[in-house]
């Protein structure tokens, strides 16, 4: 990667948890070139993680807000704005939680609180952090921000109940965010679909290890590595990216253009 894609550029990273989370990898590749940013998860998810940890690397604080709580953002973007000197030019949502998923409940048998909760978390609160960007005037012109999906939104994964459904509508947000905030400041919008990754949360989904050995063969260049992510995340900060936006953007080793694989052929070919 060229040398620092990011210099002199400011701003906000959400949901670093440890060492193998995509936000985390970011961070270090954010630093790495040249970028200062403040990170910023909620409080519980602080407790569950080692984000002072990250901070410390990066030389930077952590400043703790719940991404669904409207008051909690504001303090942020403030408390961020005050800490690195001026608006910011990226930021990144890597948010995501389903508590139907987490205790076993089936597409058919959700638990509806719980789904509303899953949405609004992992989809609804991408909206909240831009509209309140955009009231706040806190995002530089051509800044640029990225939140993170999943092929699921587009197709069937039987095990990624609810979760497909809110980033179905994460994709939604950033192509009605991307056409205003780009009218409004020329700010780009996009998501990312990743790859199965082995971060705690994907790990997390049952039947994680056979969907990520099975990506794994139908991909021709295998699976893209949350490292790998983070790169990408870098180059959609950087100004080499200043067209692109309101975009779903497949990293995924061309996982989602490909029908079959010659491995997975034989695998089935004695059936």
């Amino acid at each position: 990667m060229a040398e620092k894609l990011l210099e002199g550029k400011i701003g906000i990273i959400t949901g670093a948890l440890d060492e193998n989370s995509i936000a985390w990898k970011t961070a270090l590749k954010a630093k790495e070139q040249g970028a200062r940013f403040v990170l910023t998860n909620a409080p519980i998810a602080m407790r569950m993680g080692s984000i002072q940890t990250l901070a410390e690397q990066c030389e930077t604080i952590v400043i703790p807000a719940d991404a669904t709580s409207l008051a909690d953002i504001e303090k942020l973007y403030a408390e961020a704005k005050a800490y690195l000197g001026g608006d910011f030019d990226f930021i990144l949502h890597s948010i995501g939680m389903s508590p139907n998923i987490r205790k076993g409940r089936s597409y058919g048998d959700l638990n509806y609180d719980w789904a509303m909760k899953s949405y609004d978390v992992s989809a609804i609160s991408f909206h909240k952090m831009m509209q309140v960007a955009e009231k706040m005037d806190v995002m530089k012109t051509w800044g640029s921000i990225v939140g993170l999906s999943y092929i699921a939104a587009q197709r069937v994964y039987p095990f990624y109940t609810d979760m497909a459904d809110a980033k179905a509508l994460l994709e939604s947000i950033a192509r009605g965010y991307g056409y205003r905030f780009g009218k409004a400041k020329k700010v780009r919008v996009n998501t990312i679909s990743q790859s199965p990754t082995k971060t705690t949360a994907g790990t997390g989904i049952g039947g994680f290890d056979s969907f990520f050995n099975f990506a794994d063969q139908i991909s021709p260049l295998g699976n893209a590595s949350a490292e790998a992510c983070a790169e990408y995340i870098i180059t959609l900060f950087s100004d080499f990216t200043r067209m692109v936006t309101m975009q779903n953007l497949f990293h995924d080793g061309g996982y989602s253009h490909t029908g079959i694989s010659e491995e997975i052929m034989e695998a089935f070919g004695t059936k």
